[in-house]
Order: C-alpha cells, then structure tokens, then sequence
C-alpha cells in the first residue's frame, strides 16, 4: 500500500502526506500547524503518529510551520544541511536530535519508505526534489522547477504518480501586477514551471507507466486551475498520447485533497 494526499498545494503554501501501512510522511510544512492539524484530522490521521517531515527548500511557502510541528509533536525533520542553515527561524526550533541531514542523490529510508533527493533548478539554498519508493511503486514530487533538466526526468522517470508543478500561463503571467523583476524571476531559469513545460513532461512519463498525476503550486494570479487541466491535457492530445487510462488533476490551494492509492 502505498497513498498519497495533497493537503494544500499552491504559492501560497505547500504540505503533501504520504503513507503506506507503517509509515507516514509530510513533504513541506509551508502552511500554519493549525491547517496541517485540521488537514491530517481530515484524513483521520492523528499528527503525533507523523514519522517525518521531509523539505524540499527553506522559501517560507515550503517551511512555514516545520520547526512548530516537530518542536509540538517531536517530530524528526530530513532536509540538507543548507537548507536547514537558511532557516534558522524554524530551525531553531527543531530539537539537534530530530535534525536529520540528508545529502542529494544519495538514498535514505524513514520505515519502509525509500526516498532519494534530487537537485531542482530553483533560487534557493539546495533545493531538491523526491522520489518515494514502497514495494514496486514510486512516487516523485517535483515543483519549484525553473527549468526542467535531464537530471530530472532521470529520477522521475518510472513514476506511478507524480505531484508535477505546473506553476503559471505565460500570457496570464504578463498580464499580471506583478513588477518586471518578478515576472523574469517566475519565468527565469531558476524560477518555476510553466503549464506548457509541465505537460510535456506528463507525455514524456506516460511512456515510462505514469498514471496518475496531480499538478501543484499552482500560483494565485499567473494561473487557473481549468487553464492548467487542459493546457496538459492538449499538449498530451496533440502529441498523440492515449489519455482513456490516465488520470490528471488538480491540487487544490485551500482545501484537503482525497487520499488515492498508487
């Protein structure tokens, strides 16, 4: 068994829960302990039973709440080295003996998960991505992306689900309020991941089993989630993929996702 939950996902805050029947993970804690509290509650999940959160980057959306969760419920806390220097607000908080420091590209296991962090191009201190291994599925979840890179599609290649970014339409984005300076940073190479970009990754999966996929960090202003959905979608049509039996979504901001089985 091996399930997945998006518990919020978007640029205003990021918390994703993973499980299988004896492990229980959180990847971020970018939103206040009480929404993980109420998210969790949701799924039946008491919040003392979480066995870690995993970081992806320190970007306030990503770590909000990380130190508050596991300095309240004990909870070990997997990041790298530099991503835990460039939080020290929450970091702070974290008990020495639940800071676990994890190298990219090297394996690590929490219970019967095996997770493996790879490098992102993103304007953060070491961010990463992940890959979660249970039996013979695997999981990745990838945002943050400014660029997608051979790298990438390396380790999230052979993914039963994937929880994608598909961040911004790039005429939304122009149309947007936004100043100059941030338009060119969302868009930059180091910045996050277009609609577009995202469904050709999608079609690029599909080949190596994808079947699932959910698209997150959706932001706020440069986005819509029904312009997200069927931007992938036409991409995967016009590049001749059958869709019958694949399965896209998307995360909501706000709102508790369901849980779904890989």
């Amino acid at each position: 068994m091996l399930n997945f939950c998006s518990l919020y996902s978007g640029s205003s805050g990021n918390c994703l829960y993973i499980e299988t029947e004896n492990t229980k993970i959180l990847v971020d804690a970018g939103v206040s302990l009480k929404k993980i509290e109420t998210g969790l509650e949701n799924l039946n999940v008491p919040v003392n039973t979480i066995d870690a959160v995993i970081v992806t980057h320190e970007h306030i959306d990503h770590m909000l709440s990380v130190g508050n969760i596991s300095k309240k419920y004990d909870i070990p806390v997997f990041a790298t080295s530099k991503t835990f220097d460039a939080s020290s607000k929450q970091s702070d908080k974290i008990l020495d003996k639940n800071k676990k420091k994890i190298n990219i590209d090297e394996n690590f296991s929490i219970g019967d998960i095996e997770i493996r962090a790879f490098k992102i191009p993103h304007d953060a201190a070491d961010p990463c991505g992940y890959t979660l291994i249970s039996g013979d599925k695997k999981i990745s979840i990838a945002t943050d992306i400014g660029h997608m890179t051979n790298d990438i599609l390396h380790h999230i290649d052979g993914s039963d689900f994937i929880l994608l970014e598909a961040n911004y339409d790039p005429n939304v984005l122009q149309y947007t309020k936004y100043p100059f300076s941030l338009k060119s940073r969302i868009a930059g190479p180091n910045g996050h991941l277009s609609n577009k970009v995202a469904g050709q990754t999608i079609n690029y999966l599909i080949k190596s089993g994808l079947k699932n996929a959910i698209l997150g960090h959706l932001s706020k202003d440069s986005n819509f989630p029904e312009l997200a959905y069927q931007t992938v979608i036409d991409e995967l049509i016009e590049n001749g993929t059958n869709i019958d039996k694949f399965k896209l979504s998307v995360a909501s901001r706000n709102l508790p996702g369901k849980l779904i089985t890989i």
